[in-house]
């Protein structure tokens, strides 16, 4: 007997929970699975202060059948592919689900293995990476034990999960030497793939006041390409009209990986997929532009903003309304507006709450100006977020 769901949903993490939960918070009746492997579920966000000695490792990390809501058929299996014409989902063992309606949600894929030699030395040899549970604590270990010299934090040229993370761990990275007296013999450099500090002007603007601060050198157009973690060098290869095809050999102390970020392979490679791989959904309903029963949203999809869990906060709703708006045969008016937020760590105690939509234009929550370092942001971040994750956004009512 073939396996069928009236809504599936790919991935069990922030976008692919809190959909299932606030679906059952307006109709219980709901059959809904969600197909995901995972044995854990991580508060990733987190993973920036864990890297700068700020958050306990333990607490970002619970059981992912601890946040499944009760009444999902959890299907735990990994997903191989999309077969949209018959309405299947095809698994690694070999098997199929059936769906009425599809929410494809399954996160973004690190490619460690796109940098040469990244891989072998990734929490070795000053070579650390916050973008793992399981390397993120060797980050602090470089920072905290970090003597002088040349620091260098990387972002790649794809898109990237929390595109403030490659540097906001570099500001806590910065005030750190400089609490402990080491930021007159360090070199803190960015190595960007991007063409700027941040897209939004009002808050590029303290940003670029923050790396003056820390002396912090920035070359942009440049991707990682190579790493010699037992020779303390990394390759750069420009691809600016200035730069194009440069090749730099760094030498670094210690030095932050962000790896280059994709849609997973079984994404990239299916018939959901746009040319740059990511699932082609039309921006303010989140509905497929080919396939009316499928949707997305968070990190695979193809909406053109930063990639957040703030974002996701903002879109599940808009897709729950048109979805149930599809079920029930009736027009779909919910939009998203691209709203997205990151908050950007500036050093310890410090933080600039950035919040925007999709013209890059800000969209503030609070009645004060965010682009401003405040410590009752940072608060915000390190203690009212995570709680609110656990027990607000995961179930579906926040």
């Amino acid at each position: 007997m073939p396996v069928k769901h009236q809504i599936v949903i790919v991935g069990g993490g922030n976008a692919g929970i809190s959909v299932a939960s606030k679906l059952l918070l307006k109709n219980k009746q709901l059959d809904i699975a969600i197909i995901d492997p995972a044995e854990k579920h991580y508060y990733q966000p987190a993973w920036t202060l864990v890297g700068g000695g700020a958050f306990n490792i333990n607490d970002t990390v619970r059981s992912e059948a601890s946040v499944m809501p009760k009444q999902v058929h959890w299907i735990q299996q990994r997903v191989s592919g999309f077969l949209p014409d018959v309405n299947k989902v095809s698994l690694a063992d070999g098997s199929e689900v059936e769906y009425e309606y599809l929410v494809v949600a399954p996160g973004i894929q690190l490619n460690w293995s796109a940098i040469k030699g990244l891989p072998e030395t990734l929490g070795k040899n000053g070579v650390c990476s916050n973008y793992s549970f399981q390397t993120v604590n060797y980050t602090w270990e470089c920072i905290k034990n970090f003597k002088g010299g040349r620091a260098i934090f990387t972002n790649p040229n794809t898109p990237v999960k929390c595109g403030g993370a490659p540097m906001k761990i570099m500001f806590l990275a910065t005030d750190y030497f400089r609490k402990h007296g080491l930021l007159d013999k360090t070199q803190v450099e960015y190595w960007s793939g991007g063409t700027r500090l941040f897209g939004v002007e009002k808050y590029e603007n303290t940003l670029k006041k923050v790396a003056a601060r820390g002396n912090i050198k920035t070359q942009f157009f440049v991707r990682l390409d190579e790493i010699d973690g037992p020779a303390k060098k990394a390759k750069f290869i420009g691809f600016g009209e200035q730069n194009k095809d440069q090749e730099y050999w760094v030498n670094f102390d210690m030095i932050h990986v962000t790896p280059p970020q994709s849609a997973p392979d079984f994404v990239r490679n299916s018939p959901l997929a746009n040319a740059a791989g990511w699932v082609d959904v039309d921006k303010n309903t989140l509905q497929h532009v080919k396939y009316a029963n499928i949707f997305s949203l968070g990190d695979a999809s193809s909406l053109p903003t930063s990639r957040t869990g703030a974002a996701i906060r903002k879109q599940a709703p808009v897709l729950v309304q048109n979805l149930l708006s599809l079920i029930n045969a009736q027009p779909m008016t919910a939009s998203y507006n691209g709203y997205t937020s990151c908050p950007l760590v500036t050093g310890y105690g410090k933080l600039v709450l950035a919040e925007f939509d999709y013209n890059n234009q800000p969209m503030e929550t609070f009645p004060f100006d965010q682009s401003k370092e405040r410590w009752t942001m940072w608060i915000l971040k390190t203690k009212i977020l995570p709680w609110m994750y656990w027990h607000k956004i995961l179930p579906g009512t926040a």
